[in-house]
């Protein structure tokens, strides 16, 4: 008999006498199970039901909206963490948009790469990028001609994945980061697709012509620095492959304000 019995485990607990499992009243747990379910009802309901929102940012715009002395101390900028601040807690990102092009100067394309190189480290940071094209403008003075570069294909490209975007329901909301009026037919059109369109201006740029577009007040970015503060990329970053990333030597210089 011992034989069979000396593999048994034997499991308690040790209760005090007198104590007994509090126990709800069977109205009352009906009650508890209600809400309970019914909390966990609404926070189903809540995630299913989120705007999903992609950002559509004019980089050229952008750039040229920080370049106001104060402001450029803002260069190093966590882009998705900057944009994600001024969301809703019913609003999810889906994708920040960012469209440029690459500068022929060799020094300002060596800081850009390591803006896109930091920025890309987040998944949901798409970069799109147009190009630079030679102009010749004839001076009408002299007539001397100065050879200078535009950006070409960003506009375009921006007007093309808003439209895309919308007509194929990949988001609820779309936010614009520009002061650009050739955005004006895009909008319109996004609009019609039942897709809400909001406009946000780069500090110190503005478009009354697009201000009118959105489906409410154009958000003026220049009023909320404190948010830019906040989402400053650090010094240092260590990209997914190990190569460990700096600031650009300039922009750490205007960020300590020495220039």
């Amino acid at each position: 008999m011992f034989s069979q019995i000396k593999n048994v485990h034997l499991q308690y607990r040790i209760i005090p006498l007198g104590w007994e499992r509090p126990r709800l009243a069977p109205p009352l747990r009906g009650v508890v199970f209600s809400l309970f379910r019914g909390l966990i009802f609404y926070m189903t309901m809540a995630e299913k039901n989120k705007q999903r929102v992609i950002i559509y940012i004019d980089g050229f715009n952008f750039y040229y909206g920080l370049k106001t002395a104060p402001w450029k101390k803002y260069y190093w900028l966590d882009i998705v963490k900057l944009m994600e601040s001024f969301l809703r807690p019913n609003q999810e990102l889906i994708a920040v948009k960012y469209f440029s092009a690459r500068p022929t100067d060799v020094g300002k394309r060596k800081r850009q790469d390591a803006f896109f190189q930091a920025n890309k480290e987040n998944p949901k940071f798409k970069l799109i990028l147009g190009k630079y094209l030679k102009k010749e403008i004839e001076c009408f003075k002299c007539h001397n001609i100065i050879h200078t570069y535009e950006e070409k294909e960003s506009d375009v490209r921006i007007a093309t994945q808003i439209v895309a975007d919308a007509f194929q329901h990949n988001c609820d909301l779309a936010i614009i980061v520009s002061a650009d009026s050739d955005m004006i037919p895009a909008v319109e059109l996004a609009k019609e697709a039942k897709i809400n369109v909001f406009i946000y201006f780069p500090p110190h740029q503005y478009s009354s012509n697009l201000a009118t577009m959105g489906n409410g007040a154009p958000i003026q970015m220049l009023r909320y620095e404190k948010r830019f503060k906040q989402a400053l990329l650090p010094d240092k970053i260590t990209l997914a492959n190990g190569f460990e990333l700096s600031i650009p030597t300039e922009w750490k210089v205007l960020q300590r304000g020495e220039k």
